[in-house]
């Protein structure tokens, strides 16, 4: 983004609303409106719901910077019109004591109007005439942060979209030291087909999603979701899956301590390792000899640790290619492993494998730079 052409009023209020907002918010494209086209004074905001994307077009005035700006919803939501009640436009809303010179507002005035989107899709979803719709909607009404959302179009059948937020529980103090920027969620995405009367009710669709970031703690792809029962509603499908998902997050957690445990067993062995990951234990690098020849091991370990075992890479400090990059074995993963030993021993065994391998990685680097 071209911060520098952009009216300096304008730009406080895009890199306030950039690094204080609650949710993941970003800034797509900006353009220009007025007769000097380096000025910048419009953009593209692209705002999380519901597990995917909403777009707003934010228009401002570099001629009259003190000007509010006009917000261009989606073209699938013409009839949103968050300030107006059907009888008389609202007076009480962020655009009508605009402040220019207040880097907050142009935050305040993206959360009021997601707010309002929020509870405009609420009001679509609740006049649908379908009654398994209205039953489930009224089971998750006691749950919080619920979003909805309903899709519709001449090429698509109308369904409507669920965002459930799971787990009572704070996931970023579970990992101590994580540097998370945004609260980690994990989230059930159900999705009912609705508009049509069908003879037996279709199947619900059900996918689990989480923060980008979590990933590093917690694979949510490698979940399996418990079944879906016939005549079941979401109500009694939460509590099994909560159940399901705590317990693995709590093993997520205490792996961590297993890999760190695994890296501290390497240290009397290859000495203190020159890179590593406090944080999630995923990763170290040692540095290594064997008589004159220098290298390091890199350590990868996958989430299932000790289940699975690590991934282990060897690369020369003293062969290059003939782009000047330093030589590196393939993956090795054939060694003598057991998740049932323990570190030490587990460190002892790659120990004695790779005072052998080593070997022959160096005969390996020396035949690839004679190429």
């Amino acid at each position: 983004m071209a911060i520098d052409t952009v009216p300096p009023l304008v730009a406080a209020q895009i890199k306030y609303l950039l690094s204080h907002c609650p949710f993941s918010v970003k800034v797509e494209q900006m353009w220009s409106g007025c007769k000097n086209p380096s000025l910048l004074d419009r953009f593209t905001l692209v705002i999380p719901y519901c597990l995917d994307y909403i777009k707003w077009d934010v228009i401002y005035n570099a001629m009259y910077p003190l000007a509010a700006p006009d917000i261009i919803f989606g073209p699938e939501d013409e009839s949103f019109q968050p300030y107006y009640d059907g009888t008389e436009k609202s007076c009480k809303n962020s655009l009508a004591d605009w402040n220019s010179r207040d880097p907050a507002r142009l935050l305040s005035l993206i959360i009021e109007l997601r707010n309002a989107y929020m509870a405009y899709q609420r009001k679509r979803i609740g006049e649908v005439d379908d009654d398994r719709l209205k039953f489930e909607i009224s089971t998750m009404l006691p749950r919080e942060g619920i979003e909805m959302y309903m899709s519709s179009g001449t090429d698509k059948s109308e369904e409507v979209k669920f965002a459930v937020p799971l787990l009572d529980m704070d996931l970023n103090k579970l990992v101590a030291g994580s540097m998370w920027s945004h609260p980690q969620k994990i989230y059930l995405q159900i999705v009912f087909p609705v508009g049509k009367k069908y003879s037996t009710a279709p199947p619900t669709r059900l996918k689990l999603i989480s923060s980008p970031e979590l990933k590093a703690l917690f694979s949510i792809e490698e979940f399996r979701l418990p079944p879906w029962l016939d005549g079941m509603c979401t109500a009694e499908y939460l509590p099994i899956l909560e159940e399901m998902l705590g317990s693995q997050i709590k093993d997520a957690v205490a792996s961590i301590e297993t890999r760190r445990k695994f890296i501290m067993a390497l240290a009397p062995l290859f000495g203190r390792p020159i890179e590593a990951d406090p944080v999630f234990c995923r990763r170290a690098t040692f540095l290594a000899s064997s008589a004159v020849f220098n290298f390091l091991v890199h350590f990868s370990l996958p989430l299932q640790f000790p289940k699975q075992k690590a991934a282990i890479i060897l690369q020369s400090s003293q062969h290059f290619n003939p782009q000047g990059v330093p030589v590196k074995s393939p993956n090795l993963t054939e060694y003598p492993w057991s998740p049932r030993w323990d570190p030490s021993e587990m460190a002892d065994r790659l120990f004695d494998f790779l005072a052998e391998e080593s070997l022959n990685f160096k005969k390996y680097c020396n035949q690839l730079v004679q190429q």
